[in-house]
């Protein structure tokens, strides 16, 4: 994400400030700030109030575009199959690991995801590294794409395999939080 460049009044072209107070930024760091102290008492609460605003105008950051709509069977679904995959991994890791006289080969993957989500690029990474087995290396937000680290990976058929339990992640999370455009939800991905 370029940012936007604007002309100053002597002619110089410099990229343009982020709007310094975006009020959603400014509620949660007040809330969290409450949290921190553990203290709901009003002193508190303005004392939160006033370092937010400073936190925000010191460290402007870009606006957080998100164009979704939580759809709470897909969501329930994702959830459930999420934990599916961590059971089933975590069996799979242990076999792969207690087997006698196995020697497990790893792989390095890449992905490239269908989105142009930064959110839905997160959401997958965390989920994925989050199941036993596999771990993002890296994750290129240019091309939306994930370099993932996975244990007991034989041959090429079993990578691309696992290449299709990311996409199908990737398409349940699509489906469940409604993000992106219509265009950003793959086709032929399911699970």
């Amino acid at each position: 994400m370029s940012p936007q460049l604007r002309t100053t009044r002597r002619g110089d072209v410099r990229p343009a400030r982020y709007q310094a107070l975006q009020p959603a930024a400014v509620v949660w760091l007040t809330l969290v700030w409450v949290v921190l102290w553990r203290d709901l008492s009003l002193g508190n609460l303005v004392l939160g109030l006033v370092v937010a605003v400073v936190v925000c105008v010191v460290f402007p950051l870009p606006p957080v575009r998100m164009r979704m709509r939580i759809r709470p069977a897909a969501l329930a679904w994702t959830v459930v199959r999420f934990l599916a995959d961590v059971v089933v991994s975590s069996v799979h890791v242990a076999y792969a690991v207690l087997r006698p006289r196995h020697r497990p080969r790893n792989a390095v993957i890449e992905v490239d995801l269908t989105s142009s989500s930064d959110l839905v690029l997160t959401i997958v990474a965390q989920m994925t590294s989050l199941i036993p087995g596999s771990i993002v290396v890296e994750a290129r937000r240019s091309t939306h794409t994930l370099f993932l680290h996975v244990f007991d990976v034989g041959d090429a058929e079993s990578a691309d395999r696992f290449r299709g339990t990311v996409l199908a992640q990737e398409a349940r999370v699509l489906r469940a939080l409604g993000a992106g455009s219509p265009a950003d939800a793959p086709e032929g991905a399911t699970g």
